[in-house]
């Protein structure tokens, strides 16, 4: 192929991914090697993982428009508004209150906890616990007592007690007095048998209570069914099935008892506020009584004027509109004492038959608002946003309200003033009816709506009571707590495939950042991939041993091993590209060269050599080397004539040593090849290369031998290859596998643009085989060895 061939080579790059795939695959152990520890440490996370198991529950928020709500008791009296139906949102923060979590623990007594030991980790005892423990303090000091001690039950009277692990036990009974910083406390066995648990060590830890109620709060998940639903779903998280059930059950509970406690409110204050109207209308009640029965008796009256029926008709109904608007005013007054300073926050009697709308309706939102800054304190404190304006809007009502009342005292003022104006005249018109017949009947007007008035109250006071002991919940329980049973953590299943996958993720992303930091060549595809215009003539495989080992670096007569049978792909390409090229001068002279040092122009010219010289072709190496020369420590061990101790050097400064006097015979592995060593070092080799002795040596060994071989110095190092470079005929450009950086092969693609090498050829060295290009194997139609069931699926 000539070098106007390869210019012509497209350079797209198609994505392969069989190519792609094998940089993984033949790294396989890896893969195994890294999923095998990432399930060990899976499967040991999952042996020593405490699991944990999920109580749930469902209840439904009830509105308080329902029947059972006191305010359908008090309808007719219009005590309470409708008020809106709460936000689930909002429900759901009074659920999750601190302060039904403190509740909790103190209830189930979670702060006092006990752990079996075990030879890895610990496990809680809940309901079986052997111990009592009683403690002398007060619950305000346990409740933030944080300590833990230990005890072995060696007994039905005795157990050992030590307050770390590590001390020396001390033997105590129980019932005994134990003294610790807290006050102490007393260890009693429990109903349980104790015989079961001799021997056994148990942990008790005693934790604040508050503490505890966080770690509850934040373990408690409570979320909505569906946007549009009141019902709510509450569960946790916990080593403990029934454990778990009980915080649920009992949240639930707390959170009932206190909106009821909430609801209980309005109807305690009105029932108050009624107990004492009734006490005030029945002392009336009895003066009444007292006053009709003195004066009938003092006047002897027993009928009414038949001619007074009309007066006293009409002036029954006056009293009475005049008896009702003082009852207003006393009201209304009752009212304005209510409200207080401004600052004070107390329920108000919401209605009592005012006949003004607009204080009935600014009581009632009162009330209201009143009830909802209560409810709100439970979840948030007096800085929260929403109290705030909630405490802003129940200031505007109470001025309001306070305003509304006076208004309404005048105007109640006015209708008295109006009232007592009729009655003054109804009376002037009675002055034909006895004296004592018209205050008797006034009393009797008095005593009629006392009584209407008295008992009015006492039936609404019966259905208050009542109402205090019908007072449903603001919950509903669809379902009370519940497990599966099944452990919700660890997920084996999630565990062992996240382990599956980083196992597999680990190497694959090493492997790939390895892969993308790369800036080495491997095979020949990478070296046609950076330079596109020169012939690659092929790869050398990697010897993995030296001499001393079971491989040999030079190849032998009729050898059909993988290093002998790339050799002769790199003669035959290397006929091939020779034919086609036309070279008047030195067309059998070939330099090797390379970029850097270490790149194994040495290895690849005597090997060269002898595959060129096991054709019965008249073959030389040379090693122009003169700076640091190798073959002569390849050739180490081989036999050698005993009279050729000259070379290169000494044939270029002595002019009376002739080409002849430096040309050695060897028998390297049964094949014969002259070679000219480098002599020895000299301390000028750019001048000495100058020399025009050169020429002579070049155009003696062109007409003597079929195919001179010339090991020559890095080209990019020195400049010594190409001082001679003008008699090289051909030019074999050496580059390593996995040594050769593709940055300097610019320098490469720079001497063959300039054309300083004549007739550049490119071989990679050193290539391992499983990076062969294009997947080839060599050797005699490859390697016939056995092959394990692991080579076959990741060859």
């Amino acid at each position: 192929m000539s070098d106007l061939d390869n210019s012509k080579i497209d350079t797209s790059t198609p994505f392969n991914l069989k190519k792609s795939a094998s940089i993984y695959l033949k790294r396989w152990f890896w893969f195994v090697l890294s999923i095998l520890i990432c399930l060990s440490i899976a499967y040991t996370k999952l042996r020593y993982t405490t699991p944990l198991y999920m109580a749930s529950a469902k209840v439904m928020l009830l509105s308080d428009t329902d029947a059972s709500s006191p305010d359908a008791i008090f309808k007719d009296l219009t005590f309470f508004a409708d008020k809106e139906d709460a936000k689930v949102e909002d429900e759901m923060e009074v659920i999750m209150s601190r302060d039904f979590f403190i509740d909790i623990v103190k209830d189930l007594r979670l702060n006092v906890q006990h752990f079996n030991k075990g030879r890895i980790y610990e496990s809680e005892i809940y309901k079986s616990v052997p111990i009592n423990i009683n403690f002398i303090e007060s619950d305000s000091i346990i409740d933030q007592t944080n300590f833990s001690f230990y005890i072995t039950i060696i007994s039905n009277k005795e157990f050992e007690y030590r307050v770390d692990e590590d001390d020396d036990p001390k033997k105590v009974s129980f019932g005994e007095k134990i003294p610790t910083s807290f006050g102490g406390f007393i260890i009693t066995p429990s109903s349980n048998n104790l015989a079961a648990n001799f021997g056994v060590d148990i942990r008790t830890q005693i934790s604040s209570v508050r503490y505890i109620a966080e770690s509850l709060k934040s373990s408690v998940y409570i979320y909505q069914e569906n946007k549009a639903s009141k019902i709510i779903n509450i569960s946790i998280e916990d080593p403990i099935i029934d454990k778990a059930k009980d915080i649920v059950n009992t949240l639930i509970l707390k959170y009932n008892e206190e909106t009821m406690g909430q609801k209980n409110i309005k109807s305690i204050n009105t029932a108050k506020f009624i107990n004492e109207r009734v006490e005030a209308i029945a002392k009336d009640l009895v003066g009444v009584d007292d006053s009709i029965v003195r004066f009938k008796t003092g006047n002897k009256l027993t009928n009414v004027a038949d001619e007074a029926s009309q007066f006293l008709t009409t002036s029954m109904q006056n009293e009475q509109l005049l008896e009702q608007s003082k009852m207003q005013l006393r009201q209304l007054n009752f009212m304005g004492a209510s409200l207080g300073d401004v600052n004070s926050y107390t329920p108000i009697p919401s209605n009592l038959g005012l006949s003004d709308p607009t204080i009935v309706t600014l009581s009632s939102k009162y009330n209201e608002l009143l009830i909802e800054r209560d409810r709100l304190l439970k979840s948030a404190g007096e800085k929260n946003s929403v109290v705030i304006q909630l405490d802003q809007n129940l200031k505007s009502l109470k001025e309001n309200l306070a305003s509304s009342i006076q208004n309404s005292k005048k105007s109640l003022g006015i209708q008295i003033n109006s009232f007592e104006n009729q009655a003054s005249m109804f009376n002037s018109k009675m002055f034909s009816v006895p004296g004592q017949e018209s205050k008797l009947r006034g009393i009797e007007r008095k005593q009629g709506i006392k009584e209407q008035l008295y008992l009015y109250l006492l039936q609404k006071r019966e259905e208050a009571a009542i109402s205090l002991t019908a007072t449903s919940p603001s919950s509903k329980v669809i379902d009370q707590a519940y497990s599966t049973g099944s452990p919700v953590s660890p997920n084996k299943k999630m565990i062992y495939i996240g382990a599956l996958f980083l196992g597999f993720i680990i190497p694959f992303g090493f492997i790939y950042v390895s892969d993308l930091l790369d800036t080495k060549i491997h095979n020949k595809e990478d070296l046609e991939k950076e330079i596109k215009n020169i012939t690659v003539l092929g790869e050398i495989p990697r010897i993995k041993s030296t001499l001393k080992g079971n491989e040999k670096l030079l190849v032998e007569k009729n050898d059909r091993s993988i290093l002998s049978e790339s050799f002769r792909i790199v003669r035959t390409n290397f006929d091939y590209v020779r034919r086609g090229r036309s070279v008047e001068n030195y067309d059998n002279i070939v330099f090797v060269t390379s970029t850097i040092n270490g790149e194994g122009k040495s290895f690849f010219s005597i090997n060269t050599a002898l595959t060129m010289a096991n054709t019965n072709k008249k073959v030389l190496l040379i090693g122009a080397d003169i700076r640091n020369p190798q073959i002569h420590f390849i050739l180490t061990g081989e036999s050698k004539p005993q009279n050729k101790t000259v070379g290169f050097t000494e044939f270029i400064v002595d002019k009376s040593v002739g080409v002849k006097d430096t040309i050695s015979t060897y028998t390297v592995n049964d094949i014969e090849l002259d070679i000219l060593l480098s002599g020895k070092i000299p301390p000028n080799p750019a001048e000495l290369l100058m020399s025009d002795r050169i020429k002579e040596l070049f155009d003696y060994v062109s007409s003597e031998y079929d195919l001179v071989i010339v090991d020559t110095a890095p080209s990019m190092l020195v400049t010594d290859t190409l001082l001679i470079s003008q008699y090289a005929g051909h030019t074999i450009y050496l580059t390593r596998a996995d040594y050769t950086e593709k940055r300097i092969l610019n320098f490469t693609k720079e001497l063959h643009a300039n054309k300083k090498l004549n007739g550049m050829m490119l071989v990679v060295n050193d290539v391992n085989q499983s990076n062969f290009g294009y997947g080839a194997k060599y050797g005699y139609y490859g390697d016939h060895g056995k092959k394990s069931f692991l080579k076959k699926i990741f060859k």
